[in-house]
């Protein structure tokens, strides 16, 4: 009698058929290059904020009285501004600042959420407790609103604007941190570290702290574009540093007022901000991806 069999061919055929890549090239898949985009990105804008003088065309201060708002053409890639300077240049000069306020606040948010969620999280009662309650107070109170406030407090500086954002971060990473050390402190290798003696805060860095690691990494990386996002919302509002050389979220408000007639100030500035936070959350949920256990990698 016949029967139906499949070769084993056939299956491999199928398999590599549904297996090939979308992109149609050979050995990349769509993630794959969505990353080495965002990479290559992320390095050209690192190096744009490291060694502007190497990518500008015209220094930022440089303030051509005769190409008032002129459109993007070939002397100028992006137009002018009202002042007539190049603003290319300016985006190029100014992704410095964008830059620090996001890499710094994360920082600082991160070291001191990670302090609050390993100590409440390994003492527990009521020091977890007061901690949490803190914290729950914070983070009903959105983040940008938490930034306004301080920096409307602080006055007006790059530090306060980045301390600003720093705090208005801590109450989420805190959270993650301690759940993760609630995790942790029961395992065995913790209860042995403790059973012989070890010292609280020896098994709080050398034990509990780096099995953290993976998940705080992740969201510090998703969390550099929220505090650019927020960063570059004070300044539009003018809680940021007015300084010489503006930064972008600062271009974005001083060109809402020439929208009608040089779209070009505050749009190309827009979409800078734009690609820099999509590239660093790209760059975010694939490193996501690669440290969850969970999810194998091809």
């Amino acid at each position: 009698m016949p029967t139906n069999t499949v070769s084993t061919d056939t299956i491999l055929s199928k398999r590599i058929g549904n297996d090939r890549p979308a992109s149609g090239w050979p050995g990349l898949s769509l993630s794959r290059m969505l990353l080495g985009f965002s990479l290559a990105v992320l390095a050209f804008m690192l190096v744009c904020a490291v060694a502007p003088q190497w990518i500008a065309p015209y220094s930022p201060t440089d303030m051509m009285t005769d190409r008032l708002l002129q459109p993007p053409s070939k002397a100028h890639l992006l137009g002018t501004d009202q002042f007539g300077r190049d603003v290319w240049s300016l985006i190029v000069y100014g992704s410095r600042q964008s830059l620090t306020m996001g890499v710094a606040s994360v920082v600082i948010g991160g070291l001191a959420g990670t302090v609050i969620g390993l100590i409440a999280g390994y003492c527990g009662g009521v020091v977890d407790s007061l901690f949490m309650r803190i914290n729950d107070i914070l983070m009903t109170i959105p983040g940008i609103l938490l930034a306004i406030a301080i920096a409307v407090a602080l006055g007006p500086s790059f530090f306060n604007v980045i301390l600003a954002i720093s705090v208005a971060s801590i109450p989420g990473k805190a959270r993650v941190v301690r759940s993760q050390v609630l995790s942790i402190r029961s395992r065995p290798f913790v209860e042995a570290a403790r059973a012989i003696g070890t010292p609280h805060l020896e098994i709080m860095v050398r034990h509990i702290l780096p099995n953290c690691f993976s998940p705080l990494l992740v969201m510090m990386t998703i969390g550099v574009g929220t505090s650019i996002l927020v960063g570059t919302g004070l300044s539009f509002l003018g809680l940021g540093v007015i300084q010489e050389i503006p930064d972008w979220g600062y271009m974005l408000s001083q060109g809402r007022s020439y929208m009608t007639v040089a779209w070009w100030i505050s749009t190309f500035p827009g979409l800078a901000i734009t690609l820099l936070v999509v590239v660093v959350n790209l760059i975010g949920d694939d490193l996501r991806d690669r440290l969850d256990p969970k999810k194998g990698r091809v």
